[in-house]
C-alpha cells in the first residue's frame, strides 16, 4: 500500500471522490502543512494556523497508480484560484499536492505541467513535501457518506 494527500478545497467532497475509486482501500480527512499541533476545525478554519484541509488516500498501486490518483486531482476543483474553491475561501481550501516520496514528486510536477496545457489561468497548485499530518475530528470522517445529500 501507499499514501498520497491532497488538498482542493473543502475536504468531505475531496474524500467522497477519491474513496469511490476502485483501488483506494481508505481515506482519512484531516491538518497538514501547518504551524500548530494537532489543530482543532475551529482554529484551522480562522486561517491562523496555516494548515490545509486534506485527505489522506491509502493506495494499492497495483490497482491505481499514482498518476491517476493525480487525473483525478486536477478534475474535482479549480487548481488555478488561489485559497479557494467555489464558495469556501481561506488558506485550509489551497490547492495542493503533498508528496510522501521522491518519484510522487516528479510525477507530480510532471502532470502539473501537462495539465497546465489544459488551463488558459496559471495553476497555482503547489507540490510540498508531507508534513505532519493530524486527523479531523471524527464528525468530520466520511462525513457525506454520514449525511446523504448535504452537498
Amino acid at each position: 500500500m501507499e499514501k498520497a494527500t491532497f488538498g482542493a478545497g473543502c475536504f468531505w467532497g475531496i474524500e467522497d471522490k477519491f474513496g469511490n475509486i476502485k483501488g483506494v482501500k481508505s481515506t482519512r480527512v484531516g491538518y497538514m502543512g501547518g504551524k500548530l499541533k494537532n489543530p482543532s476545525y475551529e482554529e484551522v478554519c480562522t486561517g491562523r494556523t496555516g494548515h490545509i484541509e486534506v485527505v489522506e488516500v491509502t493506495f494499492n498501486p497495483k490497482i491505481i497508480s499514482y498518476e491517476k490518483l493525480l487525473e483525478t486531482f486536477w478534475k474535482i476543483h479549480n487548481p488555478t484560484t488561489k485559497n479557494r474553491q467555489g464558495l469556501d475561501i481561506g488558506i485550509q481550501y489551497k490547492s495542493i499536492i503533498f508528496y510522501h516520496t521522491e518519484k510522487q514528486k516528479a510525477i507530480a510536477e510532471k502532470s502539473k505541467k501537462e495539465v497546465q496545457k489544459n488551463f488558459k489561468n496559471k495553476i497555482v497548485t503547489e507540490i510540498k513535501k508531507t508534513s505532519n499530518f493530524y486527523k479531523a475530528e471524527e464528525y468530520h470522517q466520511k462525513y457525506l457518506k454520514k449525511h446523504k445529500g448535504v452537498c
